[in-house]
């Protein structure tokens, strides 16, 4: 075990909450697997100076507790989808957490969160053309048990979609 190994090789659970306590490698390995979710353990270990099994471990603890996730994100335009919404709801009759979740479940659907203020749920969707929006729109969301109101919003121009985006690293970088 190196040096930098022996003082950063455990680190310790919370009591109670089932979370961990995180350092700068650990910050420093999520922004790297953020760049590069394909990094292999030994580009990681010796970008960080540290051992390819102190590495996996590291990496083992933070999937294991759930802090972090390394996971693939479908470019939406790539996949032939051309239009994205966001779509605000009101809802009436049913509580919204049950709609919430009925909203869910349809494919274009990539994005759903109970709000508070004029809206119960704002949802981001995407469509592959106009036949398919007046389909979503109509047919599908307008008949969910509870939907009052729709008020969708097309984007024009997406001028950042950031899905690997979290506040680590200080000050709320994205990097």
């Amino acid at each position: 075990m190196t040096a930098n190994d022996a003082g950063d090789a455990v680190v310790s659970r919370i009591e109670g909450d089932g979370s961990v306590s995180l350092d700068d490698i650990d910050y420093r390995i999520m922004g790297l697997l953020r760049k590069d979710g394909r990094m292999p353990y030994r580009a990681l270990a010796k970008e960080l100076g540290l051992t390819e099994a102190t590495v996996r471990a590291r990496v083992r603890r933070l999937e294991d507790s759930d802090t972090m996730r390394v996971v693939a994100v479908t470019d939406y335009e790539a996949a032939g989808y051309t239009m994205m919404l966001a779509i605000g709801i009101q809802v009436e009759g049913r509580p919204a957490d049950e709609v919430a979740h009925d909203l869910a479940s349809f494919a274009e659907v990539f994005s759903v969160c109970q709000v508070v203020g004029n809206l119960d749920i704002e949802i981001l969707v995407v469509a592959r053309d106009q036949e398919m929006l007046n389909e979503l729109l109509s047919i599908k969301l307008a008949t969910v048990v509870g939907v009052s109101r729709l008020f969708p919003a097309m984007a024009m121009d997406v001028l950042k979609n950031q899905p690997n985006w979290v506040p680590f690293g200080g000050g709320g970088e994205s990097d």
